[in-house]
């Protein structure tokens, strides 16, 4: 049974960390554990839980920005936000449904852990990714030295932006323990266009179409009959067709003028002379389809499926489903505009052939969710050209030489070089 260690104060973390890095004592680093079947399976006797700090530190509505402990539920700080009409702008999506864990308290997912694997949903292409907001932290590495990044206000970020390194480790480089995050007003009105029954190409002509247009967008996403069905949302469940979503935020006459513009333009486009019905969802439908599209939770209807996330180049999405489809892969989302492909694959589906389908088209294809004898057997996260494999295990070797955080969830751990011997 793993020993679990839960510091309360930095003291306490920085203790454990010298402890762990002097003893070779390797520690799977988690703060909800919402996000632990993401990567390869971590498995040490030691758990290293973040949770205790918690708590908003510092929120000031006029400037912007947020300081909390790593561990605070994105719950907690959403509902601050919120009576302060503001948000977090990459839109974190909540996966409790897709890995089937119990959300009734709403704590299912906390601050650092989304910073740390840089989740962000639907609005990431027009706002920017997780680590576009993330402007400071508090820290620990795997050598037990505390440390600090960034600061409160943009400008303070000279020399290495550290922030950015960590988006993304997965807590493989340092344990967070105060996160310092930029925040935005939420907009006044919330718009989405709908437009049933387009094909993938008609799909990838009106979504390129719509983020091209001086409309500026802030969601676009495709639903095929299969996943539409599954929606909450009246207008898109009952539709029986595939359905292609817009969103228009802003003010009110804003959003207005922009949503009757793209219905004009669409409607006169008539892709390839054929008239496609169109509907618009309000606030309300539009934040319940959103959430759905950004938590996947339309995405597979059996816990079992793998999940896959392709990040490719919009204009090569088609082409991708095609072959998808020859591979007998029926369930997939298009979200982002196009540059986030999701599918669902049957459990026993072969895994190298998802990337062995995608090298041509450049790209490349993290597992999401699979069981835990899958991800021990291939890489989950996208091998890297050798060049930056022998990057990342120099930035490994400086922030953790003994290769105690998280060990092998992001990439094998063979043993680490040291970077004043490693040959370039």
């Amino acid at each position: 049974m793993s020993q679990i260690h839960q510091p309360a104060q930095p003291e306490q973390l920085i203790d454990l960390l010298q402890w762990a890095a002097s003893t070779n004592t390797p520690l799977a680093v988690l703060g909800s554990g919402s996000k632990s079947a993401i990567g390869h399976p971590v498995q040490p006797e030691h758990l290293l839980n973040l949770s205790a700090f918690s708590g908003v530190k510092q929120y000031d509505p006029i400037e912007l920005v947020l300081t909390a402990g790593a561990g605070t539920s994105l719950a907690e700080i959403e509902a601050l936000l919120a009576e302060q009409n503001q948000m977090l702008a990459f839109e974190p999506p909540d996966y409790s449904n897709l890995f089937g864990i119990a959300n009734a308290d709403g704590k299912s997912g906390t601050l650092g852990g989304t910073l740390a694997g840089n989740i962000s949903g639907p609005r990431r292409f027009f706002a920017g990714a997780a680590r576009d907001h993330f402007l400071g932290f508090k820290a620990v590495s795997g050598r037990g030295e505390h440390f600090k990044s960034g600061g409160r206000v943009v400008k303070n970020v000279t020399g290495f932006d550290l922030s950015k390194l960590m988006a993304g480790s997965w807590g493989t480089l340092a344990a967070l323990w105060e996160v310092t995050v930029k925040v935005l007003p939420r907009p006044e009105k919330t718009r989405t266009l709908l437009i049933f029954d387009l094909d993938r190409e008609q799909t990838n002509e009106a979504l390129t179409a719509a983020v091209s247009s001086p409309h500026s967008i802030s969601a676009g996403a495709h639903l095929p009959p299969s996943l539409s069905a599954r929606s909450t949302v009246s207008y898109v469940g009952n539709s029986s067709a595939s359905v292609t979503a817009i969103r228009l935020e802003g003010s009110e006459p804003s959003v207005k003028y922009r949503l009757d513009a793209l219905k004009t333009y669409f409607s006169q486009q008539a892709f390839r002379q054929k008239k496609f019905a169109m509907e618009e969802l309000h606030s309300l439908n539009s934040r319940a389809l959103w959430r759905e599209i950004a938590n996947l939770d339309l995405l597979s209807d059996n816990s079992q499926d793998q999940i896959w996330r392709l990040s490719i180049a919009p204009a090569n999405c088609c082409k991708v489903i095609a072959h998808l489809a020859d591979l007998g892969v029926s369930d997939w989302q298009i979200d982002q505009a196009g540059g986030a492909l999701w599918i669902a694959c049957p459990a026993h589906f072969n895994a190298a052939q998802v990337r062995t389908m995608l090298s041509p088209y450049g790209g490349h294809a993290t597992l999401w969710r699979a069981d835990q004898s899958t991800r021990l057997s291939i890489p989950v996260f996208q091998p890297q050209p050798a060049p930056l494999a022998a990057l990342t295990r120099r930035v490994k070797a400086s922030f953790d030489p003994a290769g105690i955080l998280n060990p092998g969830r992001m990439y094998p751990s063979p043993p680490i070089e040291s970077p004043s011997t490693e040959q370039a």
